[in-house]
C-alpha cells in the first residue's frame, strides 16, 4: 500500500485520480470485456481509496466506486415513478405475424419503407435509472409501467451501471432503459459456488437476475454478477440524436453496454434474415432471449406512428420458438454419472421444445426431487436452454394420478450392485463401487492413471475411451494385463508408442501407499488425507480393517470422511478389484507410523466453516491451520457447526450461523484462536 497523503487536499486530488483510474477499469471488465490491469492491481487501487475515504470521510462521494459494496437492508421497497411510462410490446409468433406489423407501419407513413433496428429481447428484469446531470439519483422496476419498485440501493451496486455519465453531451436528466441479466458463463460459477458452500443453485438466470435485484440487502445484490444491456431511454431533457441508433451510440458514449447483436435493417426483409440468424445462434449466445424485437429507427416516424393504449405502434417482439412444454412423467430412473453420483432422471412421454424433442429430463438430486414433489404419472412443465439438459420446473398437481408415490432412492446402484451411499451435509447419493462400476470406469480408470496418484504417462482420455468402449480394460488392474499387440492396435498408436505406454505401466507397479490410496478414488481422500492415512496405518490392510471410529483418530478424518473409507473398504468389489493390483505386482515400502496424541491437537473434535475472505492468509491456508490442531472444516453451517469464521464479503453461511446461534469470529479473533492453540 502506497504512503497515504499527508492532507486533506493532497487526499482529493488523489481520491479524484483513483476514481477516474477505477471506473475506467471498471469500464473496460464490465462493459467492454477488455480489462488491461491485473486483478490484484485493481484491488490495490480500490483499497488505497477506501482507506483515503476512511481517513477524510468528506471527500466520499455518491459516485465513488467505494459505494457499489451495498447499503444497511431495507424493510420493504418504495415506489418509483416513470416520467415516461415503461409500456410492453406487441408480439408476433410467426412470419405472417410480423409482416402485418411491416403491413401498418407502412400505411401510417403513406407507403413509406422505414429503416429499422433489431435487437435481441434479453430474458431478463427491465429496468429504468434515472440521471440528474449526470449523477445516477433513481433506479426502478417496470412494475405496472407507472410505478416500479425503488431498487436505486441494489441498482449501484451492478459494476456495469455507470454511477456517473462519462463523455460529452451529459443531458441534465434522461431516463435510462434496459435489462439485468446474469450472463450464462457468470450463471454457471454462480451455481459453482453456491454448491461448493452449501447453497441450493439458483434454477436459471433470468430468476436468480431477477431475485437478486429484488433484495432487501444489497450487500447480497453486490456479490451476484449482475449485468446490464442498454435498449433506450424514456424521458430525455436535452437535446436528443434523430434516431434510435443514434440514441444507443450515445448511450455507449455515456458508458452504458449495448449489444453487440444490435443491427440496423433497411427493410422487411432484413429483418427476417436478422431473426433467422439469431435463431440459428440462439444456444451459442452468452444470455438467454426469448424473442427478437425490431423498431422503427427514424424518432420523427414514431412520433407519426404513436401509441395504442398499451403499447407502442412503432416496435414489436417477434418471439422465439418457446423453450418450455407439457408432458407427462413416465418413470423416474436413477442415472449414474462418471464420478458415481447417482441422478433421478425423468423419463417423459416424447414434447417437442424449442425445435427438439425431449424424452428425458434431470432432477437434479433426491432434495430437489422432494422439493419439486415429482412423481410418475405427474403433468409437468419442461424447460430447455441452450445445451443444458432439459428440467422439470413445475408440476401440476390438480391433474397427479390416485395413489402415487413419492420415488425413492435405490439402496444398490443399478449399474453395478454396489451400496449406495449419501454422506452427511452432502445433497447427492453415490455409487460406492467405484473400482467396478461400468458408469464410472472412465472416470476411475483416468483418476487411477493421473499423475498424482499412479502417474502413468501417456495413459489420456483418448487412450482410456478406447480401452473402456473396447471392453479391454473394465478395472484400473486390467491395465497390467495388457500386451504390445492390443494396445498398439488403438487408434494413433503404432509400436513405439505401445512400447512406451506399456514400460509407463510397468513403472507405476512401484509406487507409494498415499499415491496407491489417492488412486483408488475413495471419496473424499484427497492428497492430504491419504498421506495421513499411510502416515498413521503404515500400511493398507490396517486402513482397511479400521471402523468408522478408529478412522477418525486419524488427522484430517472426521465422521464424514470416515464413514465414505469404511463403506468403500466393506465392499467387497472393492476388496476384489485391490487384490487384483497386488496380484499384478503394484506394491509400495511400508510408511513409518506417526501417531499423534489427543493432547497435542487444541481444536480436536472442533468443527468450522470459512466464509469471505481473510487478509492474513487464504482460504486453504486458513483450512491447513485448523487442520493442523485438529480440527475439521466443512462447506456448510449446521448445528454441529462450532465456529463460523467471517472474513470480509461474508456470504449467507454468516446469516445461517446467526440463525442457528453458531458463534462467529471475526479475522482477529481467529487468529487468537489458533495463536492460543499453537502455543499450547
Amino acid at each position: 500500500m502506497p504512503d497515504l497523503p499527508a492532507d486533506q487536499e493532497r487526499a482529493r486530488r488523489r481520491a479524484e485520480e483513483l476514481r477516474a483510474e477505477i471506473n475506467d477499469h471498471n469500464h473496460r471488465y464490465y462493459v467492454l470485456d477488455d480489462p488491461v490491469i491485473a486483478d490484484a492491481d485493481y484491488d490495490r487501487l480500490l483499497r488505497e481509496l477506501q482507506e483515503i475515504e476512511s481517513l477524510w470521510p468528506d471527500l466520499r462521494s455518491a459516485d465513488s466506486p467505494t459505494q457499489r459494496v451495498g447499503a444497511e437492508p431495507l424493510a420493504t421497497f418504495g415506489p418509483v415513478h416513470h416520467r415516461v411510462p415503461m409500456l410492453s410490446l406487441d408480439n408476433a409468433f410467426d412470419e405472417q405475424g410480423l409482416g402485418d406489423f411491416h403491413r401498418r407501419v407502412r400505411e401510417r407513413l403513406g407507403g413509406r419503407i422505414p429503416d429499422y433496428v433489431g435487437e435481441p429481447k434479453l430474458d431478463g428484469l427491465s429496468l429504468s435509472i434515472s440521471y440528474q446531470d449526470g449523477l445516477l439519483v433513481a433506479a426502478g422496476t417496470r412494475g405496472d409501467g407507472t410505478v416500479g419498485e425503488d431498487i436505486t440501493a441494489n441498482v449501484r451496486t451492478v459494476r456495469s451501471i455507470p454511477l456517473r455519465l462519462q463523455g460529452r453531451e451529459i443531458p441534465s436528466f434522461v431516463e435510462v432503459r434496459g435489462e439485468v441479466v446474469i450472463r450464462r458463463r457468470d450463471f454457471r460459477a454462480l451455481n459453482t459456488r453456491r454448491l461448493e458452500q452449501g447453497e441450493r443453485p439458483f434454477a436459471n438466470p433470468r430468476n436468480a437476475a431477477a431475485g437478486s435485484l429484488r433484495q432487501l440487502d444489497s450487500r447480497i445484490t453486490a456479490r451476484r454478477p449482475l449485468t446490464f444491456f442498454t435498449f433506450g431511454v424514456g424521458a430525455l431533457e436535452g437535446t436528443a440524436p434523430e434516431s434510435h441508433h443514434g440514441i444507443l451510440e450515445r448511450l455507449r458514449g455515456w458508458g452504458f453496454r449495448v449489444n453487440a447483436e444490435v443491427r440496423r435493417l433497411r427493410d422487411p426483409e432484413a429483418c427476417i434474415v436478422y431473426y433467422r440468424d439469431l435463431l440459428e445462434r440462439r444456444d451459442q449466445l452468452d444470455y438467454d432471449i426469448d424473442g427478437v424485437v425490431f423498431k422503427v429507427d427514424n424518432l420523427a416516424d414514431r412520433e407519426i406512428l404513436g401509441f395504442t393504449a398499451r403499447a407502442p405502434r412503432w416496435a414489436i417482439a417477434y418471439k422465439l420458438p418457446a423453450q418450455e412444454a407439457t408432458t407427462r412423467v413416465r418413470r423416474i430412473l436413477p442415472s449414474v454419472g462418471r464420478t458415481g453420483v447417482i441422478t433421478p432422471v425423468a423419463d417423459l412421454a416424447p414434447v417437442e421444445v424449442g425445435g427438439v424433442t425431449v424424452s428425458r429430463a434431470t432432477l437434479h438430486n433426491l432434495d430437489e426431487l422432494r422439493r419439486k414433489d415429482v412423481r410418475e404419472g405427474d403433468t409437468v412443465m419442461v424447460r430447455r436452454a441452450g445445451d443444458v439438459i432439459p428440467e422439470i420446473i413445475g408440476v401440476h398437481v390438480d391433474a397427479r394420478p390416485a395413489n402415487t408415490e413419492p420415488w425413492q432412492m435405490p439402496e444398490a446402484c443399478p449399474v453395478c450392485g454396489s451400496e449406495v451411499l449419501r454422506l452427511e451435509d452432502e445433497a447427492d447419493y453415490r455409487c460406492v463401487g467405484g473400482l467396478v462400476c461400468p458408469a464410472q470406469r472412465m472416470g476411475a480408470i483416468l483418476h487411477f492413471a493421473s499423475r498424482r496418484a499412479m502417474d502413468i504417462d501417456g495413459l489420456g482420455e483418448k487412450i482410456v475411451e478406447q480401452l473402456v468402449r473396447r471392453d479391454l480394460v473394465t478395472t484400473p488392474a486390467d491395465l497390467f494385463r495388457l500386451d504390445h499387440a492390443t494396445v498398439a492396435g488403438l487408434e494413433r498408436m503404432g509400436d513405439k508408442s505401445a512400447d512406451n505406454l506399456l514400460a509407463a505401466i510397468d513403472a507405476s507397479r512401484e509406487t507409494t501407499l498415499p499415491r496407491f490410496l489417492y488412486a483408488l478414488g475413495i471419496q473424499n481422500v484427497g492428497e492430504v488425507t491419504a498421506q495421513r492415512l499411510a502416515a498413521h496405518f503404515g500400511d493398507l490392510e490396517p486402513v482397511m480393517e479400521a471402523d468408522e471410529e478408529a478412522l477418525t483418530e486419524v488427522p484430517d478424518v472426521g465422521p464424514v470422511v470416515a464413514r465414505s473409507i469404511a463403506h468403500f473398504f466393506a465392499e467387497p468389489h472393492n476388496r476384489e478389484v485391490i487384490a487384483a493390483l497386488r496380484d499384478a505386482g503394484v506394491r509400495w515400502p511400508p510408511v513409518p507410523v506417526e501417531r499423534r496424541e489427543k493432547e497435542s491437537a487444541p481444536l480436536e473434535g472442533r468443527t468450522f466453516v470459512l466464509t469471505g475472505s481473510l487478509e492474513a492468509m487464504s482460504r486453504e491456508q486458513a483450512r491447513e491451520r485448523i487442520e493442523a490442531q485438529g480440527g475439521k472444516v466443512t462447506g456448510s453451517v449446521s448445528r454441529r457447526t462450532d465456529y463460523v469464521v467471517a472474513g470480509e464479503a461474508a456470504g449467507s453461511k454468516l446469516d445461517r450461523a446467526r440463525e442457528l446461534g453458531v458463534e462467529i469470529l471475526d479475522e482477529q479473533a481467529f487468529l487468537v484462536l489458533l495463536a492460543a492453540g499453537e502455543v499450547a
